[in-house]
């Protein structure tokens, strides 16, 4: 059995194992129970009532978050001719086609997103298990692979904290929404862009109860139940 930090014991005295809290009751205890000595990141972790195996129960997506990560996001745009000079204009950190994948393939991945053309995916793909392992595999249904001229949309969108999700193959869904030093409405209206998105994005072949638990934490922190009546009830308009 893991022995728990005597900060992680006092910090887990102060949450109820056996509540369902109200996103917003939960989310403040995030912030009362965030004790470590870095600013911890906050994740929401939804239980999912899918079959993973089954490809039309899959569940991916974006959500914006209204009040970004927290830190800031280094941007690459797999691209060439006029949609490099674009990404470039629109911001993007790297940009380039054979010279990323050779660094990449040797070792670097110093970003944090990755987005392509079109084009690119043949180049791109040989990358798959590389970046695919890492939750960075451009893809046309998470949004990132765009033509040209949605670059500067999406690398903005990027920067400002547009997240993907997607259900995994223990059918839960992970998603950061931000820090603990984050304001408590700030952390609310992050958490329920993801909420309301990942509702919003029910496969039709899905059946039974959506999302069957949701929990939030933080790094280091305890896990926090949320009632999940009020989590269905959230949306986003």
């Amino acid at each position: 059995m893991t022995q728990r930090s005597k900060s992680y014991q006092e910090a887990a005295k102060a949450v109820d194992r056996q509540k369902g809290y109200n996103p917003e009751e939960a989310l403040a205890l995030v912030k009362e129970t965030a004790r470590a000595k870095f600013d911890e990141t906050v994740e929401l972790h939804l239980r999912m009532g899918l079959d993973p195996r089954n490809s039309a129960q899959q569940v991916r997506g974006v959500a914006l978050l209204p009040h970004g990560l927290g830190k800031t996001i280094r941007v690459l745009v797999f691209a060439q001719g006029e949609a490099a000079k674009i990404a470039e204009t629109a911001g993007a950190d790297y940009v380039g086609t054979d010279d990323l994948s050779k660094k990449i393939e040797d070792g670097w991945l110093e970003f944090d997103t990755a987005i392509a053309t079109p084009d690119m995916m043949g180049k791109v793909g040989k990358l798959g298990k590389i970046l695919g392992r890492r939750g960075l595999m451009p893809n046309p249904k998470a949004g990132t692979v765009v033509p040209a001229e949605d670059l500067p949309r999406v690398i903005n969108d990027a920067r400002k904290g547009r997240v993907e999700f997607k259900l995994d193959r223990t059918a839960i869904i992970h998603v950061p929404v931000g820090k603990a030093s984050f304001e408590l409405e700030q952390l609310k209206e992050n958490a329920y862009s993801v909420i309301d998105a990942v509702i919003k994005a029910k496969p039709a072949a899905a059946k039974g109860q959506y999302i069957k638990s949701a929990f939030v934490t933080t790094t280091m922190g305890p896990g926090i139940k949320l009632e999940i009546k009020d989590v269905m009830a959230i949306s986003v308009s």
